[in-house]
C-alpha cells in the first residue's frame, strides 16, 4: 500500500519586486490567478492526497473561492501564515495527515508532475529530497567591500527549487527544534540538515522558475502560451 503524501504550498508573501499593489501570487497568468495554475498541478497528481494552502488573513476567503470554482477538491485548509515563511510552513504543517510532506511555493506554477515524483521516489530512498538544477554561471564569494575572495567550483553548486520533500514527522521536529533554539533557515532543507537529516538533490527543470518579478510573469507567459517542458 502506498504511503500518503500532503503538500503544504506557501502564498503568505506580498513581494515587493513585482512593483504591483497585488500580491504576486495573485496576479493573472493566461486569465487564471497563479497560485490557481500552482494549486491545479497538485490537485492532479495521483501521488497527492491532500493540500494546504498558507495565505495572508487577508486572503484566505478567496482562495477558498477559487478552490472551489476550479475544482481543487483536495484542499485540505486554507492557514494564515506567520512573520516569516518558516512559520507559515510550520502552520501548514500541523493541518496534514499524511506519512509524507512537500513543501512547495505557490509562485512556482510549472513544476513538471515527474519531478514530483521523482522527488518523493528519492525522498523515500534518502530520507529527504529537494528539487533543484546546477548553476550555468561561474559564481563569485564577495566581501562587504566588493571584492572577489572566492570562486568555488561551479560543478559543486546548484540552485535549489521546490517541492522539498520529507517525511512529515521528521520535518515537523526539525522545525521544533529550529524553534526552540532561535534558528531561521533560508529554506525547508537547511532545517532538516541542521537536524542532521540526509538531503539529496533530485535534477529537475530550468523552466520550474518562481515568479518574483515583472520579467518572471512576463517569461512564465511564453512558457504558458509555448508549452511546459516536458508536458507539450
Amino acid at each position: 500500500m502506498a504511503e500518503s503524501v500532503g503538500v503544504v504550498i506557501v502564498a503568505a508573501g506580498r513581494g515587493t519586486r513585482m512593483g504591483t499593489e497585488e500580491s504576486k501570487q495573485y496576479l493573472l497568468l493566461r486569465g487564471r490567478p497563479i497560485i490557481v495554475h500552482t494549486l491545479e498541478i497538485f490537485q492532479q497528481h495521483p501521488l497527492i492526497s491532500e493540500i494546504v494552502l498558507v495565505t495572508g488573513a487577508e486572503d484566505v476567503e478567496r482562495c477558498r473561492k477559487w478552490a472551489e470554482e476550479y475544482g481543487i477538491t483536495k484542499l485540505k485548509a486554507v492557514v494564515t501564515g506567520g512573520a516569516e515563511r518558516q512559520h507559515s510552513v510550520y502552520k501548514g504543517l500541523g493541518r496534514l495527515d499524511s506519512e509524507w510532506v512537500m513543501v512547495h511555493d505557490g509562485v512556482r506554477p510549472f513544476v513538471r508532475s515527474r519531478d514530483i515524483e521523482a522527488c518523493y521516489e528519492e525522498a523515500k530512498r534518502t530520507g529527504a529530497s529537494v528539487l533543484a538544477v546546477p548553476v550555468k554561471d561561474t559564481i563569485k564569494q564577495v566581501s562587504g567591500e566588493g571584492l572577489v575572495t572566492a570562486t568555488p567550483d561551479r560543478r559543486t553548486l546548484w540552485a535549489i527549487q521546490t517541492p522539498q520533500t520529507f517525511r512529515l514527522s521528521r520535518l515537523k521536529q526539525a522545525y521544533e527544534a529550529a524553534e526552540r533554539d532561535g534558528f531561521l533557515g533560508t529554506d525547508d532543507s537547511s532545517l532538516a540538515e541542521r537536524a542532521g537529516m540526509p538531503v539529496a538533490v533530485v535534477e529537475g527543470s530550468y523552466t520550474n522558475i518562481k515568479i518574483t518579478t515583472p520579467d518572471d510573469l512576463a517569461y512564465a507567459e511564453f512558457i504558458e502560451t509555448f508549452g511546459r517542458e516536458g508536458q507539450l
